[in-house]
């Protein structure tokens, strides 16, 4: 949901434009939202990307374009904030968007993006050790396949016919038989910084329809 839409409902919130490869935007992007909300207690690291490219055709600036953005990305982000939280002395939460493919590739011509998740998921569990004496609680989410907007703008490259056949073919290996929602992603990110998992760090959950099962 847009900033000024949360405005509209009575909320206070404010959207700053950030590179997250970027080290100095990251922390620019911190400090303002200091400035802005007074403290920093929870951090999502949601930016991502996903070229599809044969692993033939990839050249090494494309390979790192996605590392940087997917993981060091989540590293700059974690950092900055981190340090936030530590100065606060209150701890705080931080939430790492993952992936199934953290796991199991879930097609071809994903290397990059796989490697990236595969990257954020031992991270997550690295900060979570490291920074578990200061009270930040640090955790992973592996989403399947969810109708993003990137997801849909994506479908503009492809017929009706073709989008309907991989999305047909996606979910036939998923228990439930469809795909997710944005909204069914963001419940667990709402659990995960409320203190209803106030006793778990350093985990992953799967939130994919059953897809890894097949």
């Amino acid at each position: 949901m847009p900033a000024r839409e949360l405005v509209g409902y009575g909320y206070k919130a404010a959207f700053v434009e950030c590179d997250v490869s970027r080290e100095d935007e990251v922390q620019e992007m911190v400090s303002n939202a200091v400035r802005t909300m007074g403290s920093v207690d929870i951090l999502v690291n949601n930016a991502g990307i996903y070229p599809s490219m044969p692993l033939t055709q990839m050249t090494g600036n494309d390979f790192e374009q996605v590392v940087s953005v997917n993981l060091k990305g989540t590293f700059l982000c974690s950092r900055e904030v981190s340090r936030q939280m530590i100065e606060q002395g209150q701890g705080g939460c931080i939430i790492n968007i993952a992936s199934i493919d953290s796991l199991h590739p879930s097609a071809k011509g994903l290397s990059a993006y796989d490697a990236s998740k595969g990257g954020v998921l031992m991270l997550t569990k690295s900060m979570a050790l490291e920074l578990g004496e200061y009270a930040i609680r640090v955790n992973a989410i592996a989403p399947g396949g969810i109708l993003t907007e990137g997801v849909l703008s994506q479908s503009g490259q492809l017929s009706p016919q073709q989008m309907k056949a991989q999305l047909k073919g996606f979910m036939a290996r998923t228990a439930l038989g469809r795909m997710g929602s944005p909204d069914e992603i963001a419940r667990v990110a709402l659990f995960l910084a409320s203190d209803l998992a106030s006793y778990t760090t350093g985990s992953l959950i799967v939130v994919d329809g059953g897809y890894l099962l097949s």
